[in-house]
């Protein structure tokens, strides 16, 4: 989704904070102009703004250098990172780096691990033989997950490839989504004739956690943009091992490199087939993934979020 900058201006905000008793307002992200409004609007009435966004600093880096880019960092580091804004929630190390790039002191830092609801994704793990049966994939199957968007942000195309290159007969390739890409999809495994792809379309929200649990391995393979990945949490509660693009936000902070997945380089198509390899062909290792998993997605929680925003709120 592009989104304008002109896009959903609000101009009650101003009146909203003026008649606000609350002291903190928290804005995420300055994509649009009304983010600008809370700015605005917080300074006047004196109310402290706390800044929650997701750019990776890594993702920052791989921008081509330009005087728009140039601009852009100097008017978020002495000017509105300076005057406007008060605390910064941070989702991640590289987000943490985004901010202190910009010469964002610790003490304005809160950490704010990006999570989802993993009490609710946890409760709702089965053993996944019902969603296998409706997908006709056998129980003695490797099932590789793909969710999202098919879109190019996410890459598809490139786990299709890697999954071509395994030449087992024993793994399904799994896509859980729908999007333009599919076509694209669709035409490479008939021209290739690569067997063992389902591409599910668009699934209900009440079906996520079946399909999560009937996997037995996740590939994220996204490219910039794609700033953490929460996909990436989702599927650790579901004790999955996941592989994930070093160009996601999430690969610095979720992934111990070969304790509960592993990281690949944007677009390497050969490694992630060789990672793919060694998971499909060892049930030990999964199975260590898998718990690893489980123990580091704990560490990821809303709780924490809450934690140290009260904590914060209470020595402002």
């Amino acid at each position: 989704m592009n989104t304008r900058f002109l896009d959903a201006i609000n101009w009650s905000i101003f009146n909203v904070l003026r008649q606000s008793d609350d002291e903190v307002v928290i804005v995420n992200g300055w994509a649009y102009l009304s983010d600008w409004f809370v700015f605005l609007a917080a300074k006047l009435y004196g109310k402290k703004v706390w800044m929650r966004a997701e750019m990776p600093w890594n993702q920052e880096l791989m921008k081509p250098r330009s005087l728009k880019h140039s601009v852009k960092f100097f008017l978020f580091k002495y000017i509105i990172f300076h005057f406007f804004i008060d605390k910064f929630l941070y989702i991640g190390s590289q987000n943490k780096l985004y901010y202190s790039m910009h010469g964002i002191k610790e003490e304005k830092l809160i950490y704010a691990p990006y999570s989802v609801d993993n009490e609710s994704f946890q409760s709702q793990k089965t053993d996944g033989i019902e969603a296998r049966n409706k997908w006709g994939i056998d129980v003695d199957r490797i099932v590789i997950l793909y969710s999202g968007k098919l879109i190019d942000k996410k890459r598809p195309i490139d786990l299709l490839k890697a999954f071509e290159q395994l030449h087992v007969k024993n793994a399904v390739l799994f896509y859980m989504g729908d999007g333009p890409l599919r076509v694209n999809l669709e035409q490479y495994i008939q021209k290739n004739n690569i067997e063992n792809v389902i591409i599910s379309g668009f699934i209900n929200q009440s079906e996520i956690a079946s399909i999560y649990s009937m996997a037995d391995v996740f590939v994220m393979c996204s490219g910039i943009g794609e700033t953490w990945g929460l996909s990436v949490n989702e599927a650790m509660n579901f004790e999955l091992p996941v592989l994930v693009s070093s160009t996601c936000g999430s690969s610095f902070d979720l992934i111990e490199e070969g304790k509960n997945g592993f990281i690949f380089s944007e677009g390497d198509i050969t490694t992630l087939s060789n990672q793919l390899s060694s998971l499909v062909s060892d049930p030990k290792l999964r199975l260590l993934m898998s718990k690893h998993s489980k123990e580091k997605i704990i560490h990821f929680s809303h709780n924490l979020t809450c934690q140290n925003m009260i904590k914060n709120l209470n020595n402002k």
